[in-house]
């Protein structure tokens, strides 16, 4: 046993020396997050709360707050809880944080503002970062399961951004419901059931512990878990017979013991129990004054003596959830209706709470509770708890009598629900409404949300049900609802990759009236075949966007401009119209990252890291797949989850970095039905190709890029896009492992179907650069020339680096070294430019077989800045054009202090020592 101030611990050694590391870790100014997650009654509340102690007797301050089911639903109610000692300060944060922050309390000024929950999460860490100036925090969150979604992605955020901070995250979840907005970025420590030994320790040092049958019943039922220990072992003193019982399911076990001390406890205790379960986290004067005069203040006692509740101050806290479940289920119908009635009544200053009083009090339909639940998802969407505003939403819909009212409010609640970022609830939302209503626009726009929300999985072919037929059944009758689908049935079909889907939309488009707004068609005709339709495309993309972009941190007024510029984005990346598309994605994310729909900017955010990878703006690129990567993982958009990692892969691989590439492959695709995901399944096929590549392994490289073709007698590409940009690697790996007539049969037939559309600048130097390495020496140099010839193909420096160097080659072998040698050294400053180790290797070769000796790689060159991660990259840019330290956290939403903490680490790697070197340290953005 371990003791700790006046409790003793049993079992929990391990668990109670990595709470002391972080606590102790906080007092030298070191921040850390820890999520402890186990079932119920495992010990989560009692190791916070011995963290808590540690942490108080170190001289660090403690906040604290508690999840609570019952205001789950109401948007930033546990952020409250946490800021609310700290409120007054928000007087001392910038501007915008403040009125956002104090806006989703609606403790503002009462001026209109747009909701921005970046900005409030920015406002919580900056608060908190001012707080710690004067001594270091621990933040306790206990029940982080019951928490409401808006402040979920407050902790999210915090969590990711608390190096440099003296702040500590400690939380505990239930292991079966622990958030996505944490699952994956904040470390775990599960706490486990104790093990045989530890549980009968536990129950020796109880008051009357269990003997003999009793004592393995106990120990058998309770299977390790302290608080089922406890509390049966107390059932069992009481009542000795109890032991005989037959064995109950332990969740059942547990409240039903919870509940037995009900009976003895006076009327009035048991009704103050029963109004503090039904308004869960009120404050005691509201549960009193819904009570009345049947109970006073003295009324609490027997129940804090049973041990059921604790009262401090103003609040009144269960002991555990359980005993809270318990009483609640106790009670009868009546009784629970009863009680919130009167907390309805009450809460008048409350009309969010009321509104759930009222609903949770309704018997069966209840129009007038409805109307108040939708006003309350009202003011949760004005304040951007869009999570919040689809739950209350959802409940408003269960209650109205009305079909075709209640199918209209799933309808929004799915909206809301998608804003949110939260595609398997807008699912759930959507298949709800069409067995309420004939409304052909309800019926529509619930499919349409259906379909997104499988489109941003890998679900690909059921996306496409719901939102293929709306198009087709609209296109007489509503034809811009017809192109709205077919523009969102795009991006699956581009995804699945498969020929049917993909013909059936373009046949669709065609049968759609020209409309004033074209740029549904465009995508579609862009996105499912770009080579054909490229000249089409690319004249309708000119007249498509006329007006400038917005500068960058201003806010759209419009959602329509936003929506133009990721469509505008996404066709540009498509056409390899690159920097085009970097520019519009770019400015789209600026946008996206000021508003709440996480899951517009994950898959936006995966758009441009592929436009900046091409582009060979690699650190870059890898900022945007964090990004992407995190707010996919928050969200569950199941395509950017696997996406994001494999683009990771392939640049670790590139970088010679094959092991880690290849494991990274292998996470990120497990239980993937990847022939089902053929864009996926081809760009695996790469990084793995690029892996063996890298390790000169030339036959395991071809068997990768071969598997992108079919192998039909007249090969196929496995995806209609993607395939075609690995041919040429495909060919040099042939040519090295005696494989060229089966090269040269894909190169055939894949010339010959490109030949009836038109290829880009890029897609045409590829196709020549295969052709130079399969051709004769007499036809090989004017491949090599045609694929070099186009200034356009620098847009993709590692592409053009690599004919380069195969030119070089081809001349080197003619004995034409002094003609290799520029080509060798552009490829070789690319390749060090990029950190493409195993590239940059054989080049230094080349050149010293043509004669040259190579200079020693410059200081900070090899992508002088891969020891950077993008973040510190991003701040180092931003210190270098002079913004302050403030200035640059107002704009990646970092607080001053870990802008500082980072621009301190940062120097070294660079080999400066102020910030006003900063600029001449750094390359410019793109070199």
């Amino acid at each position: 046993m371990t003791p700790l101030g006046d409790e003793w611990f049993v079992g929990r050694d391990h668990e109670l020396a990595l709470l002391s590391r972080l606590v102790d870790a906080l007092t030298t100014g070191r921040s850390g997050a820890l999520l402890m997650t186990g079932g119920p009654g495992a010990g989560k509340s009692a190791l916070l709360e011995a963290a808590a102690r540690m942490a108080r007797r170190s001289g660090v301050r403690v906040l604290r707050c508690r999840g609570s089911e019952g205001e789950s639903g109401l948007p930033f109610a546990g952020l409250h809880q946490l800021l609310r000692p700290f409120l007054d300060l928000a007087e001392g944060l910038p501007a915008r944080q403040r009125a956002a922050l104090l806006g989703v309390f609606g403790l503002d000024d009462g001026t209109p503002t747009v909701s921005d929950p970046l900005l409030t999460s920015l406002g919580a860490l900056t608060l908190l970062s001012d707080v710690a100036e004067h001594g270091p925090l621990l933040l306790v969150i206990d029940d982080t399961h019951w928490l409401d979604l808006g402040t979920l992605d407050v902790l999210a955020f915090m969590a990711r951004r608390l190096e440099g901070e003296p702040v500590a995250l400690l939380l505990a979840a239930r292991d079966t419901a622990v958030p996505a907005q944490l699952d994956r970025q904040v470390d775990r420590l599960t706490i486990e059931p104790l093990d045989p030994a530890a549980a009968g320790r536990l129950l020796d040092h109880q008051p009357r512990p269990p003997a003999g049958r009793a004592r393995s019943r106990v120990l058998e039922q309770a299977a390790g878990v302290p608080l089922a220990l406890v509390e049966l072992a107390r059932a069992v003193a009481r009542d000795p017979a109890a032991a005989h019982e037959d064995t109950l399911p332990l969740t059942d076990r547990l409240e039903a013991i919870f509940a037995a001390d009900l009976p003895e406890l006076p009327p009035a205790t048991r009704e103050l129990l029963l109004f503090a379960a039904a308004a869960e986290s009120a404050e005691l004067p509201v549960i009193l004054s819904a009570v009345g005069d049947r109970a006073t203040p003295d009324d609490w006692l027997p129940a804090e003596r049973a041990g059921l509740v604790r009262v401090d101050a103003d609040r009144v806290r269960f002991r555990h959830p359980l005993i809270r479940s318990a009483v609640y289920r106790a009670a009868t119908y009546t009784e629970r209706h009863t009680a919130h009635r009167a907390l309805a009544d009450v809460l008048v200053g409350d009309p969010d709470r009321r509104a759930w009083h009222h609903a949770a009090a309704a018997s069966g339909v209840d129009e007038e509770a409805a109307r108040e639940l939708d006003d309350s998802a009202a003011r949760a969407q004005r304040r951007g708890g869009y999570a919040a505003a689809a739950t209350a939403l959802e409940r408003a819909a269960r209650l109205s009598p009305d079909p075709t009212v209640r199918a209209g409010r799933l309808v929004r609640a799915a909206t809301m629900a998608m804003y949110a970022g939260h595609p398997r609830w807008v699912g759930e939302l959507s298949a709800q409404v069409a067995p309420l209503t004939d409304e052909p626009a309800l019926l529509a726009e619930a499919s349409l949300r259906a379909g997104w929300a499988l489109a941003v999985t890998t679900r690909f072919a059921g996306s496409l049900g719901f939102l293929l037929p709306v198009a087709e059944a609209a296109v007489d009758e509503d034809p811009v609802l017809s192109l709205d689908a077919l523009a969102t049935a795009t991006t699956p079909a581009y995804n699945s990759g498969a020929p049917e889907h993909r013909e059936k939309i373009l046949r669709i488009a065609e049968r759609v009236p020209p409309q004033e707004d074209e740029i549904g068609r465009l995508w579609a005709l862009a996105g499912c075949d770009p080579v054909r339709n490229r000249a089409r495309a690319l004249a309708m993309f000119a007249r498509a966007w006329t007006d400038p972009l917005a500068e960058p941190g201003a806010r759209p007024e419009l959602d329509l401009p936003l929506a133009r510029m990721v469509v505008l984005g996404g066709t540009a990346w498509v056409l390899d119209e690159t920097a085009e598309a970097i520019r519009l994605l770019g400015a789209a994310m600026d946008h996206l990252r000021r508003s709440p729909t996480s899951g517009a900017n994950a898959t936006v955010a995966q758009a441009l890291a592929l436009a900046l990878y091409e582009s060979g703006s690699w650190t870059e690129a890898r900022a945007a797949l964090d990004e992407a990567y995190g707010l996919a993982a928050e969200g569950g958009l199941e395509n950017v989850v696997v996406g994001a990692p494999v683009l990771r892969a392939t640049l670790l691989a590139l970088r010679g970095d094959t092991e880690e590439a290849r494991a990274a492959v292998q996470r990120a695709v497990y239980g993937i039905d990847l022939p089902n995901c053929r864009s996926l399944q081809v760009r695996t096929h790469y990084a793995l190709g690029a892996a063996a590549l890298a390790e000169g392994d030339h036959a395991a490289a071809y068997d990768r890029f071969r598997a992108v073709y079919t192998r039909q007698p007249e090969p196929e590409p496995l995806h209609f896009h993607a395939s075609d940009y690995y041919l040429a690697d495909l060919v040099a790996a042939a040519v090295r492992t005696g494989r060229a007539e089966d090269a040269r049969l894909v190169l055939d037939t894949t010339r010959r179907r490109l030949a009836e559309g038109e290829t880009s600048a890029r897609l045409t130097a590829i196709v020549h650069r295969a052709d130079a390495l399969l051709s004769e020496p007499d036809d090989a140099e004017r491949h090599f020339t045609a694929a070099l010839a186009d200034p356009a193909g620098d847009r993709w420096p590692f592409e053009r680096a690599q004919v380069r160097l195969d030119y070089a080659e081809w001349l080197r072998r003619r004995r034409r070294a002094v003609e290799a040698r520029p080509l060798l050294a552009a490829a070789l400053e690319v390749f060090e430019r990029l950190g493409t180790r195993p590239w940059t290797d054989r080049t230094r070769a080349e050149l010293r077989a043509a004669g040259v000796t190579p200079a020693s790689p410059p200081a900070g060159s090899a992508d002088s800045l891969a020891e950077l991660t993008p973040q510190q990259l991003q701040i180092a840019r931003l210190a270098a054009a002079g913004l302050t330290n403030r200035e640059i956290g107002e704009r990646i939403f970092l607080s001053p202090r870990t802008v500082g903490f980072h621009l301190y680490r940062i120097f070294p790697k660079l080999g400066i020592t102020s910030r006003a070197q900063l600029r001449d340290a750094l390359p410019e953005p793109g070199e």
